[in-house]
């Protein structure tokens, strides 16, 4: 057993970024685990349990003023058993704990702070605490102290609430099954009518602050709007994606979406950049495009993908998980030498914000003139929101909508500022790649590269994809959740199966390759032997043989990012119109009626389930490409089709090898009879199964979906 490094604690040989940066605190953190665990009954202290990630504010904030600070350490040492956990590496533990803090305080956020018998059962919690009381929370000295009494004082009581709280917990994960009521088609509206009751009309988006671009949450209303043609439907996802694409929330110099707002206007970003968001928003920017042919909307979705290209992709293929908020001060790091010592403290937004000075300095008076207007640059800062002051001064960058953007001189500003900005001290890398999220980004490279016919974004799908492969899936088949530094590890959780599969889908059918298709196939029929629910049906968070925590959970709601029940539904309705099994029917009938009250209880906290359950209730149009000899025209055809907003569609590959054919028709059988017409590439265009005449000539093929998207406007 290798010994811990001299003063660094237990979590020294971790591989998460996160954990790495408490491995040197006073505190003497474990990682989550049996030997923290058997300490705690051993010597009967308490679990103090703190979740969080490498790229967190708050729980940098938290980590400065109390982790690092010998007199709490002491405390917390002397007092608790402490456990480190990074809620990115392990969902599961995140979401049951996360679950009992928003109960029984009302909120939830990170750093997550909870209390735990030693037996692992929470008792008492909440988020960031700050050293002293303020702001109205109590101070961590204090919280820690008084707990401490009263468990010297009384134990017993203390674990008979924390059993009571926990069976309401379970309580709440067992209530899936089968409702009364099943779904139907009245939660479309009711979700639009929810939709609009949040919707702020001034600014776009839903609420007021602080505000997040849920891009799951537009594409089920583009998806919405097809089914309705309501013009209403559409301009609101409009007008919000074109407020947040101005707003400093998006980089205008880099490209890429800060984490959320702090303000209505979507100007104040928390600035922290996390891989999921992008994958969303490219999508919904990208599927926007298709519909209104606006290229401000595959100029932001060019510009997401190219940020993850350029920042987030690691030479093997994979894609890194986040970027943090914070970073040294330019000025700071420049009067220094150039030398990132430890005194330089690391500030919010450092790495994005500008001064006048600085910008007056790096441009000439015409270019800063125009950056001036473009920008809303002030002498005195531009960020009309600062609680914490941390803006004093500095300007970030977003787009007054009145001063016109496409021009050659604004784009040689921005190009100037880039490169600039590029010999700052970055914001740290969560250089670990997750399974779940990559999926998400290989789904949206995907479809944009197939949309733009641009063969970038398509080899990074599939590069990404064949890391994930190689890497990440064992000798014996099964889907792990996280690598970093060559190793890989963590037991593949719902969403990392769900997530995976339906990027193979998407993989599949953009560039035809069949091996995404089976392994698809394959992954899924695992994914249901492993975490399906036999008795009230609906997918688990963890597999049935994973680390048995206090309840095993399970979750529908489409939070930051979708669940992986919401996902895995679609992937099932996907499947079921490609391979005409009805197994798989079956199930994601099955699933949604698990669902179903709470689903039509908050319709708008479900829109990746509502954007699935519109792809298994109404009309499918499966496409199949059939392979002759002559081929030089197929991937013309396939980008043609991408032209077209279709999101309930299937698209199938009859390749024109007969080797290839025999392997994938016993799974896919309707393509057996799609056979290619005059030796020529043949398509097939269905809906439901019922097909129209077979088109050969791309210009037929042209007039065939221009007939058809006309006829759905009209319906």
């Amino acid at each position: 057993m290798m010994e811990t490094p001299r003063n660094q604690n237990h979590l020294a040989w971790e591989s998460s970024p996160y954990l790495l940066q408490h491995a040197a605190n006073p505190v003497d953190w474990y990682p989550w685990g049996e030997k923290a665990f058997q300490k705690a009954k051993r010597e009967n202290k308490p679990i103090f349990l703190s979740i969080g990630y490498s790229t967190c504010h708050w729980c940098h904030v938290m980590a400065h003023e109390s982790f690092e600070d010998e007199e709490t350490a002491k405390l917390i040492n002397e007092y608790f058993v402490p456990v480190k956990v990074d809620r990115e590496e392990r969902p599961d533990i995140d979401h049951i704990y996360m679950q009992f803090v928003t109960a029984t305080t009302g909120h939830g956020g990170w750093p997550l702070t909870v209390f735990l018998t030693p037996d692992k059962k929470a008792f008492y919690g909440g988020t960031y605490y700050p050293p002293e009381p303020r702001w109205g929370t109590p101070g961590l000295k204090d919280v820690l102290t008084i707990i401490h009494q009263n468990w010297m004082k009384d134990p017993e009581q203390i674990i008979e609430s924390s059993n009571s709280i926990l069976q309401i917990l379970k309580n709440r994960a067992e209530q899936t099954g089968p409702q009364a009521l099943p779904l139907n088609m009245e939660v479309f509206s009711k979700a639009w009518q929810g939709y609009s009751a949040m919707y702020d009309v001034r600014y776009g988006g839903f609420g007021q602050s602080p505000k997040f671009p849920m891009g799951h949450n537009f594409s089920y209303l583009l998806r919405y709007w097809r089914k309705e043609q309501s013009k209403n439907v559409l301009d609101m996802v409009e007008f919000s994606l074109k407020k947040m694409g101005e707003g400093g929330v998006y980089d205008q110099l880099g490209g890429g979406f800060h984490r959320y707002a702090t303000d209505q206007q979507w100007q104040i970003p928390h600035f922290e950049k996390m891989l999921y968001d992008q994958a969303i928003l490219a999508r919904v920017y990208i599927e926007t495009y298709q519909i209104t042919g606006d290229t401000f909307y595959e100029k932001i979705a060019r510009g997401i993908c190219d940020y993850v290209l350029r920042d987030l992709m690691s030479t093997e293929g994979g894609f890194y998980s986040a970027e943090d908020a914070d970073s040294i001060d330019p000025v700071e790091y420049q009067s220094s030498g150039k030398r990132l010592q430890d005194h330089l403290k690391k500030k919010e937004g450092a790495f994005y914000v500008w001064s006048e000075e600085e910008l007056r300095n790096n441009l000439n008076e015409k270019q800063f003139a125009l950056a001036a207007q473009a920008y809303s640059i002030k002498s005195e800062g531009n960020a009309h929101s600062d609680p914490h002051g941390e803006f004093v001064g500095k300007n970030i960058l977003f787009i007054d909508d009145e001063v016109p953007q496409e021009t050659a001189q604004l784009d040689e500003i921005k190009h100037i500022l880039f490169n600039l900005r590029q010999q700052r001290p970055r914001p740290h890398l969560d250089d670990k790649v997750l399974t779940d999220w990559n999926g998400l980004m290989i789904s949206s490279l995907a479809y944009t590269g197939r949309v733009l016919n641009d063969s970038k974004y398509l080899s990074a799908a599939q590069k990404a994809a064949d890391f994930i492969i190689q890497h990440l899936i064992t000798e014996e088949g099964r889907l792990l959740h996280r690598y970093r530094d060559g190793e890989a590890g963590i037991n593949g959780m719902l969403e990392d199966y769900a997530f995976f599969t339906n990027a193979l889908l998407d993989l599949y059918e953009a560039i035809l390759d069949e091996k995404y298709l089976i392994l698809a196939v394959r992954l899924t029929t695992d994914m249901v032997n492993r975490f399906w629910d036999q008795e009230r049906g609906g997918f688990y968070l963890t597999a049935d043989d994973s680390e048995e925590l206090v309840f095993r959970p399970k979750e529908a709601y489409d939070g930051a990012i979708p669940s992986g029940n919401s996902v895995a539904a679609l992937v099932m309705v996907r499947l079921h119109h490609m391979t005409s099994d009805q197994q798989w029917q079956n199930r994601y009938e099955k699933l949604f009626k698990a669902f179903a009250g709470e689903i039509t209880s908050r319709p708008g906290s479900y829109a990746q389930m509502l954007s699935a359950y519109d792809f298994a209730t109404g009309a499918v149009n499966e496409v199949v490409f059939a392979a002759g000899k002559e081929q030089d025209n197929l991937e013309e055809m396939v980008s043609l089709l991408y032209k077209y907003y279709i999101p309930n569609k299937v698209v199938c590959f009859r390749p024109s090898e007969h080797d290839r054919v025999e392997q994938i028709v016993p799974m896919f059988p309707f393509i057996k009879e799609q056979e290619p017409l005059d030796e020529q590439i043949t398509i097939y265009f269905c809906e439901n199964h019922a097909c129209q005449k077979p088109v050969t000539q791309l210009s037929d093929f042209k007039k065939l979906l221009e007939t058809y998207s006309k006829e759905k406007k009209t319906k």
